[in-house]
């Protein structure tokens, strides 16, 4: 059971507000596997100190922040996810991409620069979004476990990320969508949960377990997915 460990979380003693801190540490290394040269050490110093850097080194991830600000109280329906992206893409892409479903093709390509998937043909991303966010409505109206709960979020941020529909920000937006659907299940207690620093603090593994499902769209194989969809709830004691 999951619950302990969260509430463990609850009993750091710390001088600062709880949500900002924890909504700090999702930003900083939710950008940080995005490549953003971000430590959380001086991003806690600007957010909660005062700290001036240049405006450059904190604006996206402070982007981000607002993005995860923006999800609180609010349903995780396709308009808000849109409304959300156009935040946390402010400073990454062009406003006329901001919330904007690609029109082209998209290898998703990692450092080695060999190409890692091919995400789903433009032509379709809207009919595979409708039932994404169809699936998401139906869970929202059942009565999940907790175990539940992880598990059908890790598997909506694997779908997203998959489905890649955006120019860019999908991985960030498959991040936010996982720790979205744990806050509108599990309330305030999900925003203790460090999904994102502990996809960063084994980011190979992570990779690994999305790459497993196949390199074409139309032929993954989500058999392969329960080593991604455990993630985030055996993190829980390691983070």
């Amino acid at each position: 059971d999951p619950v302990p460990l969260l509430k463990k979380s609850t009993d750091m003693d710390i001088s600062v507000d709880y949500f900002s801190f924890y909504k700090s540490i999702s930003s900083v290394y939710s950008s940080r596997i995005e490549g953003e040269d971000i430590d959380f050490d001086s991003y806690y110093k600007h957010k909660f100190l005062n700290v001036d850097y240049r405006s450059e080194y904190i604006q996206r991830t402070n982007d981000l922040f607002e993005a995860y600000e923006f999800t609180e109280q609010r349903e995780l329906v396709w308009t808000n996810v849109q409304q959300a992206h156009a935040i946390l893409t402010r400073n990454l892409l062009p406003e006329t991409l901001q919330g904007r479903i690609r029109t082209n093709p998209m290898f998703v390509v990692n450092n080695e620069d060999r190409i890692e998937y091919v995400a789903a043909d433009a032509s379709i991303i809207a009919a595979e979004l409708e039932k994404l966010f169809a699936d998401i409505s139906a869970l929202s109206s059942e009565k999940l476990s907790t175990v539940e709960v992880f598990y059908f979020a890790s598997l909506i941020h694997l779908v997203f990320v998959k489905i890649h529909p955006f120019q860019d920000g999908n991985g960030r937006s498959a991040r936010l969508l996982e720790k979205w659907f744990l806050m509108n299940q599990l309330g305030e207690m999900a925003v203790y949960v460090q999904s994102e620093k502990n996809y960063y603090r084994h980011i190979d593994e992570y990779y690994r377990n999305i790459r497993i499902l196949g390199l074409e769209y139309d032929t993954l194989d989500y058999t392969n997915s329960l080593d991604f969809l455990l993630m985030t709830i055996c993190g829980l004691n390691q983070v």
